[in-house]
């Protein structure tokens, strides 16, 4: 059995891992030159070269996929994961790593009903989000001095555009162009509201008063680019007020929500941002005939109540004449009035002037009332000091020298008996009789001995001085035993008066 194995295993050819894995890679793409898969997106990442890999799956198998750069960039839509899609392209193996894979050259997605749960669910998303709220709209200007659009450059929609623009009211018009279809294209009309919105006002480019984004009709798919969520941020933080005219007026795409104004076509997006010229010109005429009737209508009313005004004045002449006639009156009665005051004032001037004593009188009169006057005090002063000077003497008879002796012989008395007094209860009697008054260092009287302590200094006063000395006797403990042991001394008389 052993040597019909052997001579089997001897007719098999042999091959190299090289020369297996490519004929492996003819058989497979010989066989399966193009196919069409549909499975879910899994795993996808962008290379940095540019070159897309991804994995499609379903609820049993998984199928490697790329899709080189210069195809990635055709695509129709932007793939991630989650997305159900067909893809289609070769099948080919991959030799370093002994597996097969799809070189995708389309995708689609599976189904519309699949891209429209995708979209509800974006739109639920961004609209948590507060992105299509009514307090982010502007109002768009009523006439815009630059208008910027952002669409292709070769449609016909820019066309649109511009034909009606010049028919309603010609404006500046810039064009940002970019793709409007593909896997780069949403990327492109994001920057191109970007960079609108970052155009210096005044600069070298003028900077677009309001901004239109268009687009012709299409599937859905054609205009996925707009419900891409990079763009619709973008129209959400534009600066500039922006109109959305993508598709026709069926068409919804979710930049419409973003925006500050949709219009159902393109050429209804101009007609927003431009007034129509002509209609202008009758309004401004309509409102300058206006006007001119309404201020002469204002000047007539006027008139026609100056005139009224004017025939309820009375007569110039005749009111002159009149205040004329006063003042002529007036005039003269106020000369008789100055005439008669200047006659009464010099009546009483003559009258005054009668009442008037001459100088001389004046003294004479004045002199003779002083010699009165002074008549007069000079008795009162001698009668009011000879009344003082007899109750001076009836004073003097009644201050007999014995009532003078006896008040001042009694207070002396008195006080001799006090200094008695005060000499007896004097404790320098009671040094003399013996006794000392022992102080301490600070002059204080030192009551018991209790206070001192052996090597205190002390001084002693007798009567004749004072001397100094020093404890050495017990301390207060020895004089608080030897007091215990001691009979207790006899009390002291109280009716004799202490002295110290």
């Amino acid at each position: 059995m052993s040597d019909i194995s052997s001579a089997a295993a001897g007719n098999l050819p042999e091959y190299s891992v090289s020369e297996l894995s490519q004929a492996l890679k003819r058989t497979v793409e010989e066989t399966y030159s193009y196919v069409r898969v549909r499975g879910e997106i899994s795993g996808f990442k962008r290379a940095a070269s540019g070159h897309l890999y991804l994995a499609l799956k379903d609820e049993s198998a998984v199928l490697d996929a790329v899709c080189w750069r210069g195809t990635a960039g055709r695509l129709g839509i932007a793939p991630e994961d989650g997305l159900e899609v067909i893809c289609t392209g070769k099948l080919t193996t991959y030799p370093g790593r002994s597996k097969y894979q799809i070189v995708i050259e389309a995708m689609e997605l599976a189904g519309e009903g699949a891209l429209l749960k995708l979209l509800e669910e974006r739109r639920k998303k961004l609209t948590a989000e507060g992105l299509f709220d009514a307090a982010r709209k502007r109002p768009l200007p009523f006439l815009p001095d630059v208008i910027g659009v952002v669409t292709s450059p070769t449609g016909a929609v820019i066309r649109d555009i511009l034909h009606r623009l010049e028919d309603r009211f010609p404006r500046h018009v810039l064009l940002w162009p970019v793709l409007v279809q593909g896997e780069n294209a949403a990327r492109q009309v994001a920057a191109a509201i970007e960079g609108f919105n970052r155009l210096t006002p005044g600069g070298r480019v003028p900077r677009p008063d309001v901004l239109i984004v268009a687009r012709g009709g299409g599937s859905l798919e054609d205009l996925w680019a707009f419900n891409e969520e990079i763009v619709v941020r973008a129209a959400a933080a534009s600066e500039i007020p922006l109109i959305s005219a993508v598709g026709h007026e069926t068409d919804t795409t979710l930049i419409d929500f973003a925006s500050d104004r949709r219009a159902p076509t393109p050429t209804a997006a101009a007609e927003m941002a431009v007034p129509v010229r002509a209609d202008l010109q009758v309004m401004v005429l309509d409102n300058a005939r206006r006007l001119v009737a309404c201020m002469q209508r204002g000047m007539d009313d006027r008139r026609v109540r100056l005139e009224g005004f004017a025939r309820g004045l009375p007569d110039l002449d005749s009111l002159i004449g009149n205040r004329t006639q006063q003042l002529d009156t007036a005039g003269e009665r106020l000369a008789n009035a100055a005439r008669g005051l200047l006659r009464e004032r010099r009546q009483r001037v003559q009258h005054w002037a009668a009442q008037i004593k001459a100088p001389k009188q004046i003294v004479n009169e004045s002199e003779n009332k002083l010699k009165r006057e002074a008549q007069a005090l000079k008795g009162a002063g001698l009668r009011f000091l000879k009344g003082k000077k007899d109750r001076l003497e009836a004073f003097a008879d009644r201050l007999t020298p014995g009532l003078i002796a006896r008040p001042m012989r009694d207070a002396r008395q008195r006080l001799t008996a006090c200094g008695d007094m005060l000499e007896s209860l004097s404790y320098h009697r009671v040094l003399e009789r013996g006794y000392a008054v022992v102080r301490d260092a600070g002059g204080k009287a030192v009551a018991v001995s209790a206070s001192l302590s052996t090597g205190d200094a002390v001084s002693i006063e007798f009567a004749d001085g004072a001397v100094g000395a020093q404890v050495t006797g017990a301390g207060p403990e020895r004089k608080s035993a030897e007091a215990k042991d001691k009979p207790k001394p006899a009390r002291p008389d109280r009716r004799q008066g202490r002295l110290l």
